[in-house]
């Protein structure tokens, strides 16, 4: 069934009120024409209740999303660049940092710039830049449900050295809030190669205001560095945009329900009658979980941040013995699920579940990276 305008229809029924599922939803691919967006692919994916540009030149990362014409996600100045303007050398890569409901970042280097085994690496490696070879865009009916599809593959790849498949799957329903990430990261060279993902959300205003929180199943957190520290026990709700403020980051350590998945969502209930958006994923999958909390003038975004390392790194992961690594022929298996939740009563359903996995527990603040790498080993 297809729910839609406050009714429910079956197939048949929809289509006799509509010229074209396009009336309605659908998935359509475009092109981007102008300025350092020019050429770069676009699928807009509609639902009847999100609508999503999914970057298919941007390693199928997902730009604008709205909820009913309402913005959920922060869009910086740098627009959906086209990857040929890839800096890859220190912070360069936020020179097209478009923010975004989704950015990956990776695939076998990620987090700040350093210098790893000799190698220079740059800041959230390279997927985000990498144009997808696209498989499969397609809206079909599946007996009452009409489901949109969107596929395709990205490949970081060098001559003695890694040679790693991105295989990216988006799916959702008409008349559906959720919307499953997908990925299958494949080693197709003959060498093992260090593994980092992480799954960069990014979520702005109206949603992210002086009223909206942070609700998550965390268990453990520590401020990243001395920014992070002040005022550190607010780590879960915001403040109006601010002159001058420095990022605060925080690595969480997260609390699973009976199935093994991890909760995080940004909530405004002064907003819409209450709304808010979570993501939900396996912890055996995705090990690590930072929020990313950026309160600037403009740069008025908090970030949602689903991944199997930390942001320090790859050298501080291969000190701590907690880097990944995928081996030949190995594959890896993500998957990120995206919700909207509309009105207080669904509001007040999702915290009964997220109370459930803490029984209400406020998260224990550790002292120190060190010590909270080595608490969640």
């Amino acid at each position: 069934m297809v729910y839609l305008y406050g009714r429910s229809f079956k197939r048949g029924e929809l289509l006799k009120y509509v010229g074209s599922i396009d009336q309605v939803g659908g998935v359509k691919l475009l092109k981007a024409q102008n300025g350092m967006e020019r050429d770069v692919r676009v699928v807009s994916m509609k639902t009847g209740e999100v609508d999503l540009y999914i970057i298919v030149d941007r390693g199928l990362d997902i730009a604008n999303a709205e909820y009913k014409g309402v913005p959920l996600a922060w869009i910086s100045p740098t627009g959906f660049i086209a990857p040929s303007f890839f800096e890859p050398e220190s912070f360069g890569w936020l020179r097209g940092f478009f923010g975004g409901l989704l950015t990956t970042c990776g695939l076998t280097y990620l987090g700040a710039p350093t210098v790893d085994m000799g190698e220079r690496l740059g800041l959230h490696g390279r997927i985000s830049y990498i144009p997808a070879k696209l498989t499969r865009i397609e809206g079909y009916w599946d007996g009452e449900d009409y489901i949109m599809v969107v596929e395709g593959s990205c490949r970081e790849a060098r001559v003695f050295g890694s040679n790693l498949v991105l295989k990216r799957k988006i799916e959702s329903k008409l008349g559906s809030k959720t919307v499953l990430i997908e990925d299958l990261v494949v080693n197709e060279g003959w060498g093992a190669q260090p593994l980092m993902i992480l799954y960069h959300f990014n979520f702005g205003f109206p949603l992210v205001d002086e009223n909206a929180y942070l609700i998550s199943t965390s268990k453990l957190y520590v401020p990243r560095d001395r920014d992070a520290e002040e005022e550190a026990e607010k780590y879960d709700r915001f403040q109006h945009p601010t002159g001058g403020f420095r990022e605060k980051v925080y690595f969480h350590d997260m609390a699973v329900d009976d199935d093994g998945y991890v909760y995080a969502a940004i909530v405004n209930e002064k907003l819409m009658d209450g709304l808010g958006v979570y993501v939900k994923y396996r912890k055996r999958e995705l090990n690590r979980f930072i929020e990313w909390k950026m309160m600037g003038e403009g740069t008025y975004v908090v970030g949602l941040e689903p991944a199997n390392c930390l942001v320090l790194g790859r050298d501080r992961e291969r000190k701590w013995s907690t880097l990944q690594f995928i081996q030949p022929g190995e594959e890896r298996k993500f998957t990120v699920e995206f919700n909207v939740l509309t009105g207080l009563e669904e509001v007040g359903k999702f915290l009964e579940k997220i109370y459930s996995i803490t029984r209400e527990a406020k998260p224990k603040m550790l002292k120190s990276v060190e010590e909270f790498v080595n608490a969640t080993k």
